[in-house]
Parts: structure tokens; sequence; C-alpha cells
């Protein structure tokens, strides 16, 4: 009976010893844990830290390339590169690392200038009174440097602005804007005068320049292009992939027309004053997949012109036209030619957006409807958000396109 009290008393104690250490081994191991956390954490918050101070000074000065040296901070210690990737598209790199208790850890952040291509609609002047309705839907990011006229509760979807303040037609109770993206006032975001610039020197290093001729007329037949100088002149043929790698085709102090379907990514865009400088859309002008049934549409196009982009007063244009493109007219607007003489002629069907410095008019409406010209059908292409067509005006600010932690 002894030895087996003994044994028993031997057993508990092997036993309890056993549990004993393997507790001090979980307490440990709890504690190592918790500390690896804290240090993991720690780092990974001042390398976003470190991140949001770099992305401030860039905010504060585009060409801001200085870094942020090593230092302490917290604690911790940060720092910070730029590094540019592409100085023609002006695509830069940011690495932010943040160190503490033997851990680094790093977050990456692209930029690239914003461009106009992500607005639905702009506007510099909204073209003397002219308002926004209750009939009226823009569907993506919206901007005016002049006041917005509301009538009977126009819709915004996207993030709304304006320079100036917002004109109710009779009262904010019964003409407010629905804003379901946002509404900022006080927005100053004006137009370049040289936003062209850069898409002719693209067009002359890898694009299609054309210089010396009143008029271009342009037919894009998918991946390739057919040109040519006067109405009566036979087309030229080139395969765009082949002769504007760029994706930039330019015509300079000229006026083009323009019509086709376009497989790629391709900017058009017209310079010129007195006339010159203006794109008219003789007929249709679409991709060759329509992004809105098709989710992995490659296809784009920026339709560029210092002066205006018309709709072309002749036939094709009598029943509808389509186009798909983000459109900027840099000194005048979008339009329909001879709006308040031509006859009823359908609806625009827009996907893309419309950028101008001065509201254009597209038709002639009375109590009964269309009176003449073209009833609006925009819908935003929001692939616009993330990409633009080729070398399209920027904003001058850089954006974020991807932040990897």
């Amino acid at each position: 009976m002894g030895k087996m009290t003994l044994y028993l008393v031997i057993g508990f104690s092997l036993l309890y010893m056993i549990i004993g250490n393997n507790s001090n081994r979980m307490s440990n191991a709890t504690i190592q844990n918790m500390a690896d956390y804290n240090a993991n954490t720690v780092a990974h918050n001042l390398a976003v830290s470190a991140a949001n101070l770099a992305c401030n000074e860039i905010f504060l000065d585009n060409y801001w390339t200085k870094g942020v040296a090593k230092s302490d901070f917290l604690n911790g210690e940060i720092e910070a590169d730029i590094v540019i990737l592409n100085a023609v598209k002006n695509i830069r790199k940011l690495t932010a690392k943040g160190t503490y208790g033997g851990v680094t850890k790093t977050v990456e952040v692209i930029f690239q200038p914003s461009k106009f291509s992500k607005f639905a609609y702009y506007s510099t002047s909204e073209g003397g009174s002219i308002w926004w309705t209750g009939n009226d839907t823009v569907w993506g990011p919206f901007h005016t440097q002049d006041y917005m006229r509301v009538y009977r509760h126009p819709v915004f979807y996207g993030k709304a602005s304006s320079k100036k303040n917002i004109i109710y037609y009779e009262s904010k109770k019964k003409d407010e804007p629905k804003f379901y993206g946002g509404y900022e006032q006080g927005v100053d975001l004006p137009l370049p005068t040289d936003g062209l610039d850069p898409m002719k020197t693209s067009a002359l290093t890898d694009g299609l320049f054309f210089t010396g001729h009143d008029s271009v007329y342009i037919t894009f037949v998918e991946d390739s292009l057919k040109f040519r100088f006067k109405y009566s002149d036979k087309d030229s043929t080139v395969h765009l992939p082949t002769v504007a790698p760029g994706g930039v085709i330019f015509a300079e102090n000229s006026i083009m027309r323009l019509k086709g379907v376009v497989e790629g990514q391709y900017s058009v865009a017209c310079s010129g004053s007195s006339g010159k400088g203006t794109i008219y859309l003789d007929d249709d002008i679409v991709y060759k997949t329509d992004p809105l049934k098709n989710k992995n549409c490659t296809d784009v196009l920026g339709i560029v012109a210092e002066n205006k982009v018309l709709i072309t007063d002749n036939v094709p244009n009598t029943t509808d036209i389509n186009i798909h493109a983000s459109i900027y007219a840099e000194d005048g607007g979008f339009g329909a030619d001879n709006y308040s003489s031509r006859p009823v002629s359908g609806n625009i069907n827009l996907i893309g957006g419309i950028i101008q410095h001065t509201r254009q008019a597209v038709g002639t409406f009375g109590k009964s409807g269309i009176q003449s010209g073209f009833a609006k059908r925009y819908r935003y292409d929001e692939r616009f958000m993330l990409i633009s067509p080729p070398m399209f005006p920027g904003t001058g600010g850089l954006e974020i396109v991807s932040w990897y932690e």
C-alpha cells in the first residue's frame, strides 16, 4: 500500500511538471506572439504614416521627388522614396517603409497625372442661363467653374462640384438637386490653355501627324485608319499599331471630319483657330466592343479639339448618332451644327464624357418636346475613372491609381 501511494505521488508530480512546463511554454509563446504582432502592427502603421506624409508633399507639389530621409518617428523609423517609372507619362512610384522592433513593413503607391477624361461632365461656362432640370441625370463625376442652375431636382450619381454656388429656379425646397455622390462648392479646376501641346509632341514622336491641310477626313476601320484631305480624294489606309504605336492622331491648324469603328486605344486631336481646330462628327464613331455590354472592352477613344466638337448637319445624322468617346473642347464646346434649323434628328447616344469650355446646344425644345436637333442620351463610361485615352489633357495634378500594403 505504501509503494502504491509513493507511485501515485511520483506520477502526479511528473504529470504536474509536464503540465507546468507546457503551460510555461504556452505563456512564453503567447508573449512572443503578442510582441511579434505588436511589432508588425506598429511597423505597418509607421509605413502608412510615411506614405501619407509623402502623399501630402506630392499633393502640395506634383514635382516633388525629394522623398523622406530615414528618421526616427514614434519610437521607430520611417523613410520614403519616389521613383519616376515613365518620364513621358509622368507615372511615379512611392515606396514608404516603417521599421519597429526589428520588423520592416512597406507600402507602395503608384501615381499618374489626373486626366479630364475622368469627368462625365465638365464646363468652364454653362452658356448663360441653361438649367439642369428634373429630366437630367449625370452618372459620373461632374464639375463646373460656373454657377450651377437647377430646376426640379436633377440627379447626380457621381461626385459633383462647382466653383460658384448653386442657383435655384424657385427655391431650394422645390429645386434642390439629388447628390448621391456628394457635392462640394468652391472647387477651382480650370481647363488648361495648352492641353493639346503634349498630344502634338506625342504624335510627332510615335503617332500620326497631319499638317498643311485645311481638312482631314478620318475613318476608323477597327485597327486601321483611312484618311484623305479632300472629299473627292481617294482614301489612304494605314495600320494604326504600326504607324501610331503611341495612339495619338493629330491634325495641325485644320478641320477634322471623323467617323468609324475603333479597335484599340487612341486619341484624335485637332488644333487651330478662326474656324480651324474643330472636329465634325460625320457619322457614328463607336468602339468595336460595346463597353456597356462587355466589361472586358479595351477600346478607348479621346476626341480632343482646340475649338469645338460638332455633330455634322448631314443625312447620316438625321436619325440618331452613336458616340463612344471622351470629348474635350478646350476653347469651345460640344454641340450640333445648325442645332436650331436642322430637323428633329433623334438621339445623341453617348457613352463616355463631355469636357468643354462653354456648354453648347444640341437642339431646341418646347412644351411639345424636341423642335429641332437631338435629344440627349448620355451614359458615363466608368472605365474612365481608372484609365484615359492616350495623352488626354490633364488637370495638372497627380492621383493615386494603386495602393499596396
